[in-house]
């Protein structure tokens, strides 16, 4: 007998229909199930019930598809626990400031040449800037009070993450209140010319760079800042030494430049994040970030995303970073990681802020890291 596609395709669309009213009937009684949870004081998640429901689904289900079925029947029952989560939780006061007003200073690494010195001029124009020789001195300086705010680089478009500010925002009770991005256009800068056999730059920039650094034969050398490596550089009687830095940079501190846009990636961009003790939330902020745990469970992270989908929330970054030293009661496994999330949203909203909260009831280890503007 010969297949005719449309009356399959007109099965398969019935088929649907009724799925869908099945869905939404489900539903409506997953709501009366809220309801009375709500009247008994019981929990949202019931961990047996859910296991034993998945299990009878996967016993029921031929070879070859149970676990399509298990996955089918875990979506429908995260959805479930989406919508009485809604019914159940509500929105708590996440502590909002006001951003500062007057005169502000700034904490930034480095000293005056530096790519985050740019940043700085972007996101506070000409206010004081502090210089400090290390990110941990950064975050030390708002931490005491000497500086208002820091800012610091913390994803590059060739190189990554970077690490130690990751490590330090897992470290200091802080929160992000601002971000941006800096074009990094690197050159090679010397005092003079000649037969160049160390390179110094922050470990960002040599990754950055390191198909010209491989090519030009020199050895690399880790330095705090690339402005701080130029300024080095410059002071040094050493021969045959050379920074990586900005061409600003250079010619501040007098250098020659040997070599011009010798990143391997000609669209290199930076992007900052200014830090605060306080929950700044500007107007129109609209990128929340966080940072949390997942179990250690198949399928938990495809649990997790599914919450963001419910709510219509844009994710635009997932990064995953090893367990911080105040975290470390949660590590089971040498691999554990947490997650750092960025999504499109404002904690100005209900359903954000009723996510967020119970996220961080659910999880072993969750911090809210801000709401905030990008500013171009």
């Amino acid at each position: 007998m010969e297949l005719d596609l449309s009356k399959i395709r007109q099965e398969i669309d019935s088929i649907d229909d009724e799925m869908l009213r099945l869905f939404l009937r489900r539903m409506e009684l997953c709501v009366d199930v809220a309801r009375y949870k709500k009247e008994k004081g019981l929990p949202v998640f019931q961990e047996k019930r859910e296991e034993a429901i998945l299990q009878r689904i996967s016993d029921n289900s031929p070879e070859g598809l149970a676990e399509g079925s298990r996955l089918l029947y875990t979506n429908i029952m995260e959805i479930s626990k989406c919508l009485q989560r809604r019914m159940l939780s509500q929105p708590q006061d996440i502590g909002i400031s006001a951003p500062e007003s007057g005169d502000v200073v700034i904490a930034c690494p480095g000293t005056a040449g530096s790519n985050t010195e740019k940043a700085c001029k972007k996101l506070f124009g000409g206010s004081e800037l502090k210089f400090f020789p290390d990110f941990a001195d950064v975050f030390e300086a708002v931490q005491n009070g000497s500086a208002d705010y820091g800012v610091l680089p913390i994803e590059n478009s060739t190189a990554g993450e970077v690490d130690q500010t990751y490590t330090l925002l897992a470290e200091y009770d802080f929160y992000i209140c601002k971000s941006t991005q800096v074009t990094i256009d690197h050159c090679l800068a010397a005092k003079k010319g000649g037969n160049i056999t160390k390179i110094y730059s922050h470990e960002q920039a040599l990754m950055q760079c390191s198909r010209f650094i491989k090519n030009s034969g020199a050895e690399p050398v880790p330095y705090k800042n690339t402005a701080l490596a130029a300024e080095m550089v410059a002071n040094s009687d050493e021969d045959g030494i050379a920074a990586i830095c900005s061409e600003d940079c250079a010619r501040l501190y007098g250098l020659e430049i040997l070599e011009r846009r010798i990143a391997d990636n000609p669209d290199n961009t930076t992007r900052f994040i200014c830090v605060s003790k306080k929950n700044e939330v500007s107007d129109g902020a609209d990128i929340i970030s966080i940072s949390l745990s997942v179990p250690h469970t198949a399928g938990a992270l495809y649990r997790l995303l599914t919450r963001f989908y419910f709510y219509g929330l844009n994710l635009t970054r997932i990064q995953s970073a090893p367990v911080p030293k105040k975290a470390l009661n949660i590590k089971t496994e040498a691999f554990d990681v947490i997650f750092y999330l960025d999504f499109e949203g404002s904690v100005k909203n209900p359903d954000v802020v009723r996510l967020l909260s119970n996220l961080e009831k659910e999880m072993k280890y969750f911090r809210y890291l801000g709401n905030y503007n990008h500013i171009i």
